[in-house]
């Protein structure tokens, strides 16, 4: 019959069609849970993002999209998850342990007396952990996205940014300015993730130390990171890398044999930077040499904060983890900065000290973490 005959075809070609899709289906790339979602596309491998969403993290920044030939299956399998979720952790810094001793704090010939830099005294610290380098933008990228932390100057809607980091537009929109400090201006839209304000950004920048962040906002990044903040005695006592009674981490000679050893002002502040050490601003962590403890830019690059309250009240005894006074209005910053030049912040010493309101930033002010020796992670 020409119909059944007709039919009898039909039902051939459905059947090896049917064999034909199972064959296709069994042959296929095993699909990741991005792909099954519906994201339109393979997922992209080698950029942890979806490890990292799994656990919150978000996106880790730039160079994560740098590709790699593992199968998608591998990728999102119980054990590459697990590998990825310790990567993620230890986007953290790595840890020095410094171990305890007495050790000369301040100094008998302060350079700004008006500081409180002396007189200088004999400290005992306990043995305790500091970062190895400066908190970077890409580490405090990853604290914002796996806790919705908002920083203080995003809240206020404004920070302060060195004069000579800005464009002519965005100056344009500025009436205010310090007094005091002229090329101090406060920027609308400038944060962490904007250091000149709004069309800057920090994606060239993720190993840079990360900046406008608040004393409460370091002290937020460190508890997250199960860390905290060092007193200014361990942070002195980390700055002198185990030397006694010298100006820098390194000894008392600002270029040993014409080295550069931080991120400082060269030329005439604030008019010209001749950027001689290779930097205007800030430079990528672990730029320069570590210190005799194995830390990075203790000195220069960003400011640090400390845990300790402002005071310029210091006696001569002997003291044992000194923690500053109980209570005041403005927190310990040691360091300095890439805006640093001996002729106007001579503060890259490590008996130097300034001090700013917990609610302050700028576009020169960082920090780095500490723990007690139990919790080194």
């Amino acid at each position: 019959h020409p119909e059944r005959g007709s039919e009898g075809r039909v039902m051939l070609l459905r059947a090896v069609f049917c064999v034909y899709l199972c064959w296709v289906w069994s042959a296929r790339p095993e699909l990741g849970p991005e792909t099954q979602a519906g994201t339109g596309g393979a997922a992209p491998t080698g950029c942890g993002c979806g490890a990292a969403n799994r656990a919150g993290a978000g996106n880790e920044g730039e160079g994560d999209l740098a590709g790699n030939s593992e199968h998608p299956a591998d990728k999102y399998s119980k054990d590459a998850n697990e590998e990825a979720a310790a990567q993620e952790m230890d986007l953290r810094s790595k840890m020095v342990l410094i171990q305890s001793n007495w050790f000369l704090m301040g100094t008998d010939e302060p350079a700004i007396p008006q500081d409180g830099e002396g007189p200088q005294r004999k400290v005992w610290v306990d043995s305790f952990n500091m970062e190895q380098h400066e908190v970077t933008n890409k580490q405090f990228q990853q604290f914002v996205t796996q806790t919705g932390y908002i920083t203080e100057a995003e809240r206020f809607g404004d920070s302060f940014v060195f004069e000579e980091m800005l464009n002519k537009e965005v100056k344009s929109t500025i009436s205010q300015m310090v007094a005091a400090a002229p090329w101090w201006l406060p920027v609308k839209g400038a944060n962490w993730k904007h250091p000149e304000g709004p069309g800057s950004s920090i994606l060239q920048r993720l190993d840079h130390p990360v900046l406008h962040v608040s004393w409460n906002d370091a002290q937020a990044y460190c508890k997250w990171a199960q860390r905290r903040l060092p007193t200014e005695a361990e942070w002195e006592y980390a700055c002198r890398g185990g030397l006694q009674d010298r100006l820098y981490p390194w000894g008392n000679k600002l270029l040993p044999k014409g080295q550069h050893y931080a991120n400082l002002w060269q030329g005439e502040f604030p008019s010209h930077n001749t950027a001689e050490d290779g930097y205007i601003t800030t430079s990528p962590v672990m730029s320069f040499p570590a210190n005799g403890f194995g830390l990075y830019d203790i000195v220069g690059n960003a400011w640090e904060w400390t845990a300790d309250w402002w005071n310029i009240h210091h006696t001569p005894q002997e003291a044992r983890n000194p923690r500053g006074p109980k209570s005041g209005t403005d927190r310990v910053k040691k360091g300095g900065s890439y805006m640093c030049h001996k002729s106007y912040c001579y503060r890259y010493r490590c008996a130097a000290r300034s001090q700013n309101t917990p609610d302050s930033s700028a576009s020169n002010l960082g920090f780095r973490c500490a723990a007690d020796p139990e919790l080194r992670v």
